[in-house]
């Protein structure tokens, strides 16, 4: 690849990067917005319908393609043979799913006692098959980089969504409202995936071609699954031996804590996958990309996560309330927890685009077992002793969870040290300084008042010390999104 292809790409990508941020937080602000509306129109049975039907309906997606779409984007070069064998047997397990869910429909709901549950289930069991008509457009897209299509694609569905969601509410529609809104998103999405990715599969069909890429889809599918089952796991032990009332005090810290980090790395993973694929067999240029995302990532996320633990009190007891008074010790603990992920989930990109998921495999049920395993020890201390555990083993796992991935790329730890130590240093400062106010703040001043306080002066330190200490590397990542510093 030359010079001239490299900038293209890299230009491509950060296109990519800007386009699906508007997609993510355009679409969580749509269904926010939906969901207010439709809570004034819906009673709290509806909504608790469709969330038992989700838990099934989520489990059942984690299987999805089987992984086929990822081995899609990560092959440098796809024939037709193998794209159309591959969009066969999407749509072949989209219509089993479908299937299956259809038939499971009624010990659900016999399981759940909602007799409702049944047909609800079998309305959205349709989502599977339809998705399956267009899963490997959406691949292509993705290997292509075309995010600005994706986007207004995901844009336009979300609104279609909401339309015909709210549409029927106001028409007495009562829990079908909800079930209409998610028909009409995935149908929208599948019409527009089709008008819009220019590829139409052949009727043909080589096992040959699928059972080549099947070590890399099933090895990604068993590490989704079990990923999903580990990231659950403290919450099924925390609700099974303590009680709703401790998993809901987690469940909101955790939430606090990980959704932004979460949201981020979705982002981004969703766009540097392909990208890593495009660039896979140089590694100088992998290596140059990786740490410049890790970089990015930890600008924003390292004063995230130590200035909620800075402001953590004020912030719960202003925006909560008092009664969510004990989350506070949870998020200085899970905020370690955070600060690691938020590096730590960008690796998975340098696996796939390898095409070492069964590596990737094999090291996630090794940390898995290790995790979970201290979820149990620390349930002995309640959600302290969980937390608590979560973060100590999260520390742990840290240098393997680098080192193994970084081998393929030859990546040494103190490069990724490098990158991240400024950012870090400026957050610590911000950090300190922000305890020194409340150390000092007056003992009348209000939680509020005193978060007021906080948050931009937090801001204003984390900025005039970014600006000292680490200038270049900033400057950088906002001339990489369009913007300039003085």
């Amino acid at each position: 690849m030359d010079h001239k292809d490299k900038i293209t790409l890299s230009s491509k990508a950060l296109t990519g990067i800007k386009w699906s941020s508007v997609s993510q937080f355009g679409r969580s602000g749509i269904q926010f917005i939906t969901t207010i509306i439709l809570a004034r129109l819906l009673v709290p049975t509806d909504f608790g319908l469709i969330g038992m039907a989700v838990v099934v309906i989520g489990f059942i997606n984690l299987f999805k393609d089987l992984g086929t779409s990822s081995a899609i984007i990560q092959s440098r070069e796809s024939s037709e043979e193998l794209l159309s064998s591959i969009y066969w047997v999407n749509v072949a397990f989209g219509l089993c799913a479908m299937t299956l869910t259809f038939l499971i429909s009624p010990f659900v709901a016999e399981l759940y006692h909602e007799p409702k549950m049944s047909a609800v289930l079998r309305a959205l069991s349709l989502t599977f098959f339809i998705s399956g008509l267009s899963i490997l457009h959406q691949a292509i897209l993705e290997r292509n980089l075309s995010f600005t299509k994706i986007a207004k694609i995901e844009l336009c569905a979300v609104v279609s969504g909401s339309v015909a969601g709210i549409g029927s509410a106001l028409l007495g529609a009562g829990v079908w409202s909800l079930v209409f809104q998610s028909l009409m998103i995935t149908s929208v999405t599948t019409g527009l995936l089709w008008i819009f990715s220019g590829w139409k599969p052949k009727v043909m069909f080589h096992w040959h071609e699928v059972k080549a890429v099947s070590s890399y889809s099933l090895h990604l599918t068993a590490f989704n699954i079990f990923n999903y089952a580990i990231r659950n796991a403290d919450y099924l032990l925390i609700g099974r031996y303590l009680g709703a009332q401790d998993l809901g005090y987690y469940t909101l810290a955790y939430n606090i804590l990980l959704f932004p980090v979460q949201n981020i790395s979705s982002i981004l993973g969703r766009v540097m996958f392909p990208f890593y694929s495009r660039i896979q067999s140089d590694n100088v240029n992998f290596r140059s990309s990786f740490l410049k995302v890790a970089g990015a990532v930890s600008l924003i996320t390292f004063p995230l996560m130590l200035g909620v633990i800075a402001v953590n009190k004020p912030f719960v007891l202003t925006v909560f309330g008092e009664q969510w008074k004990p989350i506070i010790v949870l998020i200085n603990i899970l905020a370690l927890v955070g600060l690691w992920q938020s590096i730590g989930g960008t690796v998975g990109g340098i696996y796939q685009a390898k095409g070492r998921t069964d590596l990737m495999f094999r090291w996630g049920v090794a940390a898995g077992t290790i995790v979970v395993i201290s979820f149990i020890i620390g349930l002995k201390w309640g959600i302290v002793g969980v937390a608590s555990a979560y973060a100590i083993s999260t520390t742990m796992l840290m240098y393997p969870n680098f080192a193994i991935p970084f081998r393929l790329i030859d990546l040494r730890m103190s490069e990724l040290g490098k990158i991240l130590l400024k950012p870090f240093l400026c957050s610590l400062l911000m950090f300190i300084t922000l305890l020194i106010l409340r150390t000092f703040m007056p003992a009348g001043v209000s939680n509020g008042l005193n978060l007021g306080i906080l948050v931009p002066a937090g801001i204003a330190v984390y900025i005039m010390a970014s600006w000292m200490m680490n200038k270049n590397h900033v400057q950088e990542v906002l001339s990489a999104i369009g913007f300039k510093m003085l």
